[in-house]
């Protein structure tokens, strides 16, 4: 079922941030949110995830659906290593041989026995896009979760990214049109 969102509304302190919202995310497909700063769209990605509510408007599609995220910071435990952050959001058959694959997978090396703060920033963010795609979800949304990576290391990411969600309805917010492109994604604007 496509996710739709009708007449989404939601103000902070009289500040209207989103206005009459309506837009539809197919299912199984990727689509990307894009727009200016401060348009809303973290805002929209917190109500997708039910992390705030909308003043008014109706959501479809997301009754009883699990939902993984890669948030603008990793929200990682800082003192456990990657593979203790990862499996903690994982189902009991992912194995940590499992998890250091998929790191692999991601351009990781040398991570192991570090706690994730002695990580640098674009390992810290595949760590987070690790544990996301590993976890057991129905949709996955992503605020720019390709921030801090350079261009090489990008497109390794989202390539893993397309083969680790294939036929899963992803949403990702972006302000890069070349993200967009590498996704091959949709792509819905929000002013």
């Amino acid at each position: 079922m496509d996710i739709k969102l009708i007449n989404i509304n939601k103000s902070f302190k009289g500040q209207q941030v989103l206005r009459n919202v309506n837009m539809t995310f197919p299912k199984g497909r990727i689509t990307c949110i894009m727009g200016a700063s401060g348009t809303g769209k973290t805002t929209l990605a917190n109500i997708l995830m039910g992390l705030q509510e909308a003043d008014s408007g109706e959501i479809h599609g997301l009754q009883d659906k699990k939902i993984s995220a890669v948030f603008q910071e990793d929200r990682l435990i800082e003192h456990w290593d990657a593979i203790k952050n990862i499996l903690l959001v994982c189902q009991a058959e992912v194995t940590k041989e499992m998890v250091d694959e998929e790191l692999k997978n991601i351009g990781m090396a040398e991570y192991e026995g570090k706690a994730v703060k002695a990580l640098s920033g674009g390992m810290r963010r595949r760590v987070a896009l690790v544990r996301a795609t590993l976890s057991d979800y129905d949709v996955l949304i992503m605020d720019e979760p390709f921030k801090g990576l350079d261009e090489a290391l990008k497109k390794l990411v989202i390539n893993y990214i397309k083969k680790k969600t294939k036929d899963k309805t992803v949403i990702i917010i972006t302000h890069d049109k070349e993200e967009v492109a590498l996704l091959d994604a949709n792509v819905i604007t929000i002013s």
